[in-house]
Order: structure tokens, then sequence, then C-alpha cells
């Protein structure tokens, strides 16, 4: 089989829909150009034995009805209050898409656009580029932005970068809203979490960041030592259902270095995560309904769990937040590594 292959998924208001297949030693990826978006990732289990391990659309026509999967989140990942922001003194307006705050980029945000696709073959492996160019006001953004991401799949995971660059001063805040289940089917409860974040920013009723920093320690959220993610999840009886809370990764690491193990102790299979980005949205599907994933699994409520690498969110209110603001001559630039393994099965 060839590392890279293309196919045409179907067609959408933006034209065709393609869909990539990359292949490197056990590891399988499939990326659809809509959204820019992960629809599979195989990965063998303890004993040789393959499962997508991550949700997806089965057909285009489910990704387009708002499928929950892997889609590439922007402008702005989370929430931004009263969807709206002030920036150099201009006060700008944003689709409000969640009451009346702005989520995950607005109604028409990048995982609704359909990106350009360029495939390639280098040392690391088999890799697909999707680029994008949002024009000047998309969904009240100022700035048009021209940004390209890309898949590298090699034997030992999946790498996601990205860069940007904008002709006026803008928030930009990536990520990627992969939903993990390392059993390929069931729910997540009973996976091993670990996670190098000591704080948390705390929200309001609405899920907004107060702008506080507070720390994790003895609560649900203290993953600081590997634990069920169902250990504690009944103690978050909060509007969330569950686990959907931004995490503050230790800010002395390097940029290479594991700050995620997300291990399923029945069928070995174990997910590393290394990024350069200051936070992490622990979510465990706490709304989804009862869904059938490529590949055919079945999946409901807390049936997966997505490790978005971002800044933190509604960063533009909170000058003490780390920064999402990039300028006209400034390159933005963000990796993700997804490493993929195997460990003895078992507690």
């Amino acid at each position: 089989m060839e590392p890279v292959e293309r196919e045409c998924w179907g067609e959408v208001r933006q034209g065709a829909v393609e869909l990539y297949t990359l292949r490197a030693g056990d590891l399988v990826a499939r990326i659809a150009t809509l959204g820019a978006t992960l629809v599979e990732l195989h990965a063998p289990d303890h004993a040789g034995r393959p499962a997508n391990v991550v949700l997806g659309a089965p057909s285009l026509e489910q990704a387009v009805a708002g499928f929950p999967g892997g889609s590439v989140i922007g402008r702005v990942a989370n929430r931004i209050a009263n969807a709206r922001f002030t920036l150099d003194h201009e006060t700008f307006r944003l689709t409000a898409n969640e009451g009346r705050h702005h989520l995950h980029g607005g109604i028409h945000g990048f995982h609704r656009a359909n990106w350009a696709a360029n495939v390639g073959v280098g040392p690391e492996g088999p890799s697909v580029t999707l680029t994008h160019v949002s024009p000047d006001g998309d969904q009240g953004y100022p700035g048009e932005l021209e940004i390209a991401v890309r898949y590298t799949l090699s034997p030992g995971g999946l790498e996601l970068r990205a860069r940007a660059i904008t002709t006026r001063p803008t928030p930009l805040g990536l990520t990627n809203h992969a939903y993990f289940n390392l059993a390929g089917g069931g729910d997540v409860l009973g996976h091993q979490l670990w996670i190098d974040a000591p704080w948390w920013t705390p929200v309001d009723a609405e899920l907004i960041p107060t702008g506080e920093i507070a720390s994790v320690a003895g609560g649900p959220l203290d993953f600081t030592r590997p634990a069920r993610i169902g250990e504690r999840i009944a103690e978050l009886e909060t509007a969330a259902g569950g686990y959907d809370h931004n995490l503050v990764l230790a800010d002395r690491r390097a940029p290479d270095a594991v700050c995620v193990q997300l291990r399923d102790p029945v069928s070995g299979r174990l997910l590393e995560i290394a990024t350069r980005e200051p936070g992490l949205q622990l979510y465990t599907a706490n709304h989804l309904g009862a869904v059938t994933s490529a590949g055919g699994a079945e999946f409901g409520r807390h049936g997966a769990v997505s490790l978005e690498t971002q800044h933190f969110p509604d960063a533009v209110h909170h000058p003490h937040f780390p920064s999402v603001i990039l300028r006209p001559g400034e390159v933005y630039a963000t990796t993700t590594w997804f490493a993929l393994g195997t460990t003895p099965p078992g507690l």
C-alpha cells in the first residue's frame, strides 16, 4: 500500500471534500479537508489488534451535520465572553453561537471550511498539509489570516504543526478537537489519565473564566498522579456535567516534554502528548448522544475524552493569561505531538 492515498469523500457547497489516508508502521490516519479533520486514527493494542481510537464521522453527510470529531478549531478555541473583545482601542463583535458568548471560532469557524491540501512523504513520514485563508472580518475577527496545518504520521505517532500570518492584529489560538477512546468503543471512565498540570482556570456558571488561576491539589481536577477518569467525575456537579475544564500545564517543562499520558488498561494502548501550548481543555463528552463512529463502533455519554492543547479560554479579556494576539510581521507557530504505543494490560 502507498503511504498516502487520496479519495473524494463527496461534495459540499465549497467544492469536493477529499479524504487522505496516511500509513506508517502499524498506524493509519485519515484526514478530511472539511475542517482539516482527523477522521480516523488506527493503532494496535498489546496483542497487535488494530482499532480506531478517535471518534469520526462515518460519512460526509454526518460530518456536515456536526458529528463530533477531530476538526481544527479557530480562529480562537474555546470561549470568548459576550462575543466581543477590544484590541488596540477598537472593539470587535464576534458571532455569538453559545448563548451570548462566542465558542470555537463561531458558527462558521475553521471546522466548517473546506481546506486545500498538498501531500508529501519525507524522512519523518507521510504528511498532508492543509491551507486556508480566513478573510478580514470572518466571524467578526480583524485581518486576513493565512494558515497552514500539517499532519505527519510516523510509526511512533501523529504530529500536528500549524503556522499562520495576518494582515492586521488579531486573536489566534488553535486546537484540534479530537475525541479519544483507546479501547475503540464503550466509555473512557476506566482510562487512566496523567496530566502535568498543577493549576486550572476556574469558571463561572456559563463556563467563562473568572481570571483566577487555582491549584488542582486534592480535587477532582488533580491528575498530577495517574487516576481513572471516572474516579472523581461525580464530584463535578456543574453545568458541564463532567470534565470540561482548562488545565494550566506546568510552565517549566521542555517544549518536547510529555505532559499528558492516557492509557486504557484493557487494551494496553497508551497515548502520550507533548505540546508547546500553555493549557489543555479536558472534556469528557458529557453531552454526547448515541453515535456510530467511522469503523462501526458505538459511543455514548463519556464515550471519549478530548485533550485539547490550547491557550487559555477568554484570554482576550485577561491580560495576565498568555497572549493570543498575532500581529503583522509575526508568525504564529505551534506543534502538538500525539505518540501512540502499548503497555502490558492491567492496572
